[in-house]
């Protein structure tokens, strides 16, 4: 195989459990998971006691059976123009799914990771290539509840391939690879390093790319893909900066405000409240649960006014309006959402980013079942056309609302409409 340098390290370095490969488009990351499957096919590289069984499987999924059968496509095409390897083939099966059986008993197949990994359960695999990792609608638990599970048996490697699209979960793994937090190997690549495409197609594509498009799908970057309520930088900043500030909150004087978001039929009540010292802002305390009982909601918001006394705001909108009643007590301020109210109370909580004023910590919180709801995750994915099931972000711009300055803002509301 004729491979660039970006390939060949690829092949040599990705032998961790977990190895994650993000490039520009055509640097060849298809092509490259091709000639890993056929080799660790060939070879079935493994411990010594998991070889004994003679069983091994291999598999490239993706979000699409159209999107898996490229890999495997490209598996086929290389075999047939090698004669040696060609003689090592046993069969090739094309329904209900592509599959290429060798005659050592390996086994390459291509699936689909649609319907959150069901087409994967029961099965067991040696080696795991998932591309267009990026793309995937639930990847949290098509990762961590199906994919590693199929890996179980034999040690299995798990390869995360993609090109990036935006900043969403791939680029929180990526972080923590690289990061060390999580054991593997990161590589990324430029499509640039593919000497075998068009160089005038490509200096083309430079020449007129904004730098986001550049960074992204030629260099292979992880950035903001545009529409986001909260750049990517600024969510970074208040993720690192929570233990940075630890000191400045316990040494200054602080009070409490607090924000709730109230659930519809499709939505989760959040409730954030956050402690203030000086121009600083930090969330001390978030919840969320999808419940409609109002007595449990009461008792949920009473319970952190006592834990957090301090101002109180509340979603008002529909029945919203019967829970400030019965919070009298507290003098909680009742807030409606409407079109321009949102995108007021919405943009403060831009600007107040952009200024660097508010930290806060990740918070994980178990969701429906089998699936993880994460804060940075919903932070990163609310855009201005795209928010209304962003409910800890209202409870969080409502938290922060008192804070607004009423001189006019910096950054003028916006109203988006699909």
């Amino acid at each position: 195989m004729e491979l660039h340098p970006g390939q060949l390290k690829w092949l040599e370095k990705s032998v961790a459990r977990e190895n994650v490969l993000v490039t520009g488009n055509r640097w060849g990351k298809s092509f490259v998971s091709a000639v890993k499957l056929i080799h660790r096919a060939v070879y079935r590289p493994r411990s010594l006691k998991y070889d004994r069984a003679g069983r091994y499987r291999a598999v490239t999924a993706s979000i699409t059976q159209d999107q898996a059968n490229i890999i495997f496509n490209h598996v086929i095409r290389l075999i047939r123009q090698s004669p040696v390897i060609e003689q090592l083939v046993d069969n090739v099966i094309r329904t209900p799914y592509p599959r290429l059986t060798f005659i050592n008993g390996a086994m390459l197949e291509a699936r689909s990771t649609q319907n959150r990994g069901e087409y994967l359960l029961g099965n067991d695999y040696d080696l795991f290539v998932f591309d267009e990792v990026a793309f995937e609608t639930d990847p949290e638990y098509v990762v961590e509840e199906v994919i590693m599970m199929r890996l179980a048996d034999r040690e299995g490697k798990l390869d995360l391939v993609s090109t990036p699209n935006g900043k969403n979960w791939f680029y929180r793994r990526a972080s923590e690879v690289i990061a060390g937090k999580r054991p593997g190997y990161f590589q990324s690549g430029d499509s640039r390093e593919n000497r075998y495409i068009s160089r005038e197609f490509l200096s083309e594509r430079v020449t007129h790319f904004s730098e986001a498009r550049l960074k992204q799908n030629i260099m292979g970057q992880f950035v903001d893909c545009g529409g986001e309520i909260l750049k990517g930088d600024w969510v970074d900043f208040a993720l690192t900066g929570y233990d940075k500030f630890e000191t400045y909150f316990e040494a200054g004087r602080t009070f409490y405000l607090s924000g709730w978001d109230l659930a519809r039929k499709k939505t989760a009540t959040v409730g954030v409240t956050i402690e203030v010292a000086g121009d600083l802002i930090r969330v001390v305390e978030l919840e969320r649960f999808k419940m409609f009982d109002w007595e449990i909601i009461l008792e949920k918001i009473k319970q952190r006014q006592e834990k957090f006394p301090g101002r109180l705001l509340v979603d008002a909108t529909g029945l919203g309006d019967v829970i400030v009643e019965q919070l009298a007590e507290f003098n909680p301020e009742a807030v409606i959402f409407t079109p321009a109210t949102k995108a007021e109370l919405l943009t403060n909580v831009e600007l107040l980013h952009a200024r660097r004023r508010i930290v806060y910590r990740r918070w994980e919180l178990p969701d429906s079942p089998g699936r993880v709801w994460a804060f940075e995750d919903e932070l990163r994915s609310a855009r201005w056309d795209n928010n209304n099931e962003c409910d800890a972000l209202m409870a969080l711009a409502l938290a922060v609302w008192p804070l607004r300055k009423r001189s006019r803002p910096i950054i003028s509301p916006r109203v988006g409409r699909v």
